[in-house]
């Protein structure tokens, strides 16, 4: 019988080797992010594969499983110890090797299995890992999901089973890269800068961007697992400045980088401009729009409000849905709503049929905007951005709050700025004007400038977004009249990055 899982074990012990180890803050809202070994060993990873093939069987799937494995120094160990977990637990395990998360969610269709486990921590630094699970594609976990595994995992409810199954499937990367790139090619002369910041997308993003009949330009695409120049996230404003300057000495007419396991996309415009993906996102709303009238589209709350705005999405008669933030939350309610497109300020978009599968994918978002470019043979991609009414925004910063109290935090801030309207205080001279509390809380005043403060659902922090339509001054104002209140909770530390 497999042990229960400790969370007190210490490295270089006796009991470390033999006895898993997983720290319950590992599971997180919609997916699971652990540091390693510190916060989960390989036993543990065993318990976490045991516990996800228990959970498959208690849902009534097949338990058929694609695995795969970003590119960091000890993924393929934990991937191992996944496979040797969930063999454990009866499954059929297709191991895809080395995959971005989306050509591991692509695999349950070309193998038509309706589970996966990726094993990735995405953005996050080195010394992470992590797990993105699914058993209903192309939908991944949410709270309920995890919160089933976790109960599993940690009381030791594991059931053993006979009939584990391992399956190598060699040839999934090229799968993937021939569905994306057999159609009709690029017309327009496109030169675009690939940033890949040395993470998994360095092996695919360049052929496939290639493979539709555009002009690449590779920037740190070579595979190093030390991250050498910058962490591989596109919300990484070092990241952005490094595409930045690669756009502006190359000429080219666009820059795109992807995150660690490639299934978000940042954009830089062909003047050297940064452009958040929530912004992008309207762009591109407002090109598919134009072709597909009355669209649904969902955003998440970090997002601009452009979308319910912008007269051209009006215009076209397109509908928005303001939705929790989360890869699983939003492509959840993409689906419910059979929306086109759902977008994250963070650059998840999750592209359904006719255009995707319904699965975030970074390199689908790129090609999304090559064709926007294409269809628009006349116009930079710095005229499309300016054609957007301007509005004023900050990047998603995130100051340290611990896991076992950040959701209380928010909730002292929910309460703050619920008490604040109720009793028609002020921020910046005006009047609360309306509170979204799906997810957190974005504040909204009377000339529309927002701010939002949530807890972050894959590390230790808050997440703090703000954005004014009318100036500059109103971004900034909005940030500190937060950040003071937020800052007086003794929990909360220092920014990762600040306007």
């Amino acid at each position: 019988m497999f042990p229960k899982p400790r969370a007190d074990l210490k490295p270089n012990t006796y009991e470390f080797e033999t006895q898993p180890l997983v720290s319950p803050s590992g599971f997180r809202e919609y997916d699971a992010r652990w540091l390693y070994p510190e916060q989960i060993n390989l036993n543990g990873v065993q318990a976490l594969g045991l516990g996800l093939g228990t959970l498959f069987h208690e849902m009534g799937v097949r338990p058929a499983v694609a695995v795969g494995q970003d590119y960091r120094s000890y993924s393929v160990s934990i991937k191992q110890a996944l496979i040797i977990g969930l063999m454990r637990a009866g499954c059929e395990v297709h191991d895809i090797g080395l995959a971005l998360s989306p050509v591991a969610y692509f695999s349950q269709f070309a193998l038509d299995v309706p589970c996966v486990a990726m094993v990735t921590a995405s953005h996050n630094e080195n010394g992470w890992t992590g797990v993105k699970m699914g058993a209903q594609r192309p939908l991944t976990f949410g709270p309920d999901e995890m919160g089933r595994v976790k109960e599993i995992v940690l009381s030791g409810a594991f059931k053993e089973r006979e009939g584990g199954k391992y399956i190598q499937v060699t040839d999934m990367a090229e799968r993937y890269i021939a569905d994306l790139t057999n159609r009709p090619k690029i017309t327009r002369k496109l030169r675009v800068v690939a940033a890949c910041g040395n993470g998994t997308a360095g092996h695919f993003a360049p052929r496939v961007l290639e493979g539709i009949g555009v002009e690449v330009i590779p920037l740190d695409c070579t595979l190093d697992y030390t991250f050498p120049h910058y962490n591989p996230n596109p919300e990484d404003m070092e990241m952005l400045h490094a595409l930045r300057d690669k756009v502006l000495s190359e000429g080219a007419d666009v820059g795109l980088g992807f995150d660690g396991d490639g299934d978000r996309c940042g954009v830089v415009d062909n003047t050297g401009e940064e452009i958040f993906a929530d912004k992008v996102g309207v762009m591109l709303a407002r090109d598919l729009s134009s072709r597909f009238p009355n669209a649904q589209f969902v955003v998440d709350v970090k997002s601009t409000g452009l979308f319910l705005t912008d007269p051209v999405l009006i215009a076209n008669g397109a509908k928005t849905d303001y939705w929790k933030t989360g890869h699983s939350y939003i492509k959840r309610r993409a689906h419910e709503l059979n929306a086109l497109v759902g977008f994250e300020k963070s650059g998840h978009y999750f592209f359904n049929p006719p255009i995707g599968r319904g699965y975030d994918d970074g390199l689908v978002s790129a090609i999304a905007i090559c064709d926007m470019l294409d269809r628009n043979p006349g116009k930079k991609m710095s005229e499309l951005r300016e054609a957007l009414p301007k509005t004023w925004g900050s990047p998603t910063m995130s100051p340290f709050c611990p896991d076992e109290v950040k959701y209380e935090v928010v909730e002292r801030m929910v309460k703050l700025f619920t008490d604040m309207k109720a009793k028609g205080e002020t921020m910046l001279g005006q009047k609360i004007r309306d509170l979204v509390t799906v997810n957190g809380v974005r504040v909204v005043l009377e000339d529309g400038t927002w701010g939002l403060v949530r807890a972050s659902s894959n590390k230790p922090g808050l997440v703090v977004v703000v954005e004014s339509p009318t100036s500059e001054a109103n971004m900034r104002g909005m940030f500190a009249e937060v950040d003071k209140r937020l800052s007086a909770n003794p929990e909360v530390g220092e920014y990762d990055q600040k306007i």
